[in-house]
């Protein structure tokens, strides 16, 4: 995939060798994701909403009521800007000064727009229901036609972006490595518990096929 020439506003400047304007790299950071934080102004006040979200090629979708503010304002204002990330570590330096993070981070300027067919909109939920467990789509009742209607699906096309990460061991001050303070990296992960169920689940009822395969 081409690069991104990056603008003003998406130009890394803090620590520009962590950063990457690669649309490979951009994609593999929101595809192994499900929360995204947006920003918005509301009556001149800045805003930021954690919501779920689904990539079809270059484009986010988002969902909500037909009435949710932040999807509502970031229609009015035509822009917003979209940011995900992923801890995946403590780096443990021998200074407190040279703590940091190791992490997968990407920060999206975008133009939201309304999905107005009923098609795209059922096609965007199923897109979003089988990235949150695949194969969960067809194991569920699908939306009503009056679910669809109440339902606001935005469509927000990725304009500019930026990725920056960071990997690796602590770097300390030459004279440091010398203290008696252990240092290194403190992996952090995410992994699924063992599945509760609902406590009006109906007896005989085993777990969906696509659960199953996602704990294995």
């Amino acid at each position: 995939m081409r690069n991104y020439q990056p603008s003003a506003r998406s130009k890394i400047i803090r620590s520009p060798q962590r950063a990457s304007y690669d649309k490979a790299a951009l994609y593999d950071i929101l595809d192994a994701g499900y929360l995204c934080h947006i920003a918005y102004l509301f009556e001149g006040d800045p805003v930021i909403i954690p919501t779920a979200y689904v990539r079809m090629d270059d484009t986010l979708y988002i969902h909500g009521a037909t009435k949710n503010r932040m999807m509502n304002n970031i229609l009015e204002q035509k822009q917003t800007c979209v940011t995900v990330t992923h801890l995946d570590g403590l780096v443990l330096a021998r200074s407190a000064f040279h703590h940091s993070f190791n992490y997968r981070s990407a920060v999206i300027f975008v133009s939201p727009t309304r999905v107005e067919t009923g098609q795209e909109k059922t096609r965007a939920l199923e897109k979003f229901t089988n990235h949150v467990i695949p194969g969960r789509w067809d194991e569920v009742r699908p939306p009503t036609a009056k679910e669809l209607q109440s339902t606001l699906v935005l469509g927000i096309a990725i304009d500019e972006f930026s990725v920056k990460s960071r990997s690796g061991h602590p770097v300390d001050d030459e004279a440091d490595y010398d203290l008696p303070v252990w240092a290194g990296v403190l992996p952090v992960t995410h992994q699924y518990g063992q599945p509760i169920a609902d406590n009006r689940l109906k007896q005989g009822i085993s777990l969906s096929d696509s659960i199953v395969k996602l704990k294995k």
